[in-house]
């Protein structure tokens, strides 16, 4: 029986600054796409310090899942009209299926008509098409447009919100529950910070066709204009959306979402005192998240990250890669100290096959904590042939380390 030699962990740390590194000068080389560097480093406050008027703020890289700041983001808050969020979802889950069209006209009632609060003014006994509905919650934040949607899609506005739950559960938005369309007070309607951002970015990712609709800035209905409520539409900072919300219980929120550089971020923020508040406090985070941080691919498919040792292979070694793109969110601030450990068991023993787990490589951004991504071999490694393989293996059993190619 032949002993093989003791496997043994192999940790090789690679820093990557990102301007001038020779791993990712070589991962160039090889056709690895990178961006080039902005011009200077932005000075900010560190995403950990979760420093904001607000009480609770949750934001989020939309393309990575990168935590940027959070602040009390799992505490059980009231949602007020940013519940209108999911009731859309619920909307334009609706038109993709076919259930709905926007020319479906849908009947207004006695009870939609008199609901209080913020108004689209639809009038009772008639019908109104889902696209001036659609409009009439996201730019009016109407609370009788949003039960005429309800109503018009489960019967009632009771068995609506019954869906909103079971979509909430579908979406991972486990600290939520919904008992009306609209965000109405009620002590059991209640959602987190966290919640709702991964509603927005959901939101986002299921329907980009409709999205469109909270980037528009006013609304006429019945001969009354009334503009977009998001005050951050206003400030020529990148800002596409998401909704307002404000209950005397609640404060004032807003779930948020912008885009620069081709770089998106979706955040959710409540609490806050005033409305004035809320949009200087929301545009600072906002162009704060665009501005502070840069999405990288560090590594892809393919281009050879490190080499692993192989025995009784017919080469020396195996290159390892990645399975997919390593897209990572990068404080710019920091952005030449990130380091890359590569940890395998070695030698591998042979033979090895393309694409073959073999190790992992471990990322530590400052600030944005540890990620780690599986390893693969690069390409097949055979086994020696018989004669080669007899000789190495001979030679193992005498103790010749250097047969461990």
């Amino acid at each position: 029986m032949i002993a093989f030699p003791r496997h043994f962990i192999i940790r090789n740390i690679i820093v990557l600054a990102l301007l001038c590194v020779p791993a990712m000068a070589r991962a160039q080389d090889e056709g690895a796409a990178t961006d080039p560097a902005p011009a200077a480093a932005a000075t900010t406050t560190a995403p950990s310090d979760g420093l904001s008027a607000a009480k609770q703020v949750y934001i989020v890289d939309f393309d990575t899942g990168a935590v940027l700041m959070e602040k009390n983001a799992n505490e059980r808050m009231p949602t007020s009209s940013m519940s209108k969020t999911i009731t859309m979802y619920m909307v334009f889950d609706a038109l993709k299926n076919g259930k709905l069209t926007l020319d479906t006209e849908l009947p207004v009632s006695e009870r939609a008509w008199r609901m209080g609060g913020s108004k689209m003014f639809v009038e009772v006994n008639n019908k109104v098409r889902v696209e001036d509905l659609i409009r009439g919650v996201i730019v009016q934040s109407g609370n009788d447009a949003t039960v005429v949607l309800a109503e018009g899609i489960a019967g009632t506005e009771e068995g609506f919100a019954d869906l909103l739950n079971a979509k909430a559960r579908q979406l991972g938005m486990d600290s939520s529950h919904f008992m009306n369309a609209s965000g109405w007070p009620d002590p059991e309607h209640y959602s987190t910070a966290h919640d709702l951002a991964l509603l927005g970015k959901a939101l986002i990712t299921d329907f980009p066709d409709l999205y469109h609709y909270y980037g528009e800035t006013e609304f006429t209905w019945n001969n009354i204009r009334q503009p977009n409520r998001n005050p951050l539409l206003y400030r020529n900072i990148g800002a596409d959306g998401i909704k307002t919300g404000h209950t005397a219980e609640a404060g004032y929120g807003l779930m948020a979402s912008g885009k620069r550089d081709n770089r998106r971020v979706v955040m959710a923020l409540n609490g806050m005192e005033s409305m004035e508040m809320r949009s200087n406090e929301s545009a600072r985070l906002l162009d704060w998240a665009l501005r502070s941080f840069e999405n990288r691919v560090l590594f892809k498919p393919g281009v050879v990250v490190e080499s692993a040792k192989v025995a009784m292979g017919q080469k020396e070694s195996v290159g390892l890669t990645v399975e997919e793109d390593v897209l990572a969110t990068i404080p710019v601030a920091v952005r030449n100290d990130i380091k890359a450990e590569i940890v395998y068991k070695g030698p591998l023993i042979a033979p090895v096959k393309k694409g073959q787990a073999v190790g992992v490589l471990r990322l530590s951004i400052p600030r944005m904590g540890d990620s780690e991504y599986p390893l693969v071999a690069a390409e097949d490694m055979p086994e020696l042939g018989l004669f080669a393989g007899t000789i190495t293996k001979l030679r193992l059993m005498l103790g010749d380390k250097s047969a461990v190619r």
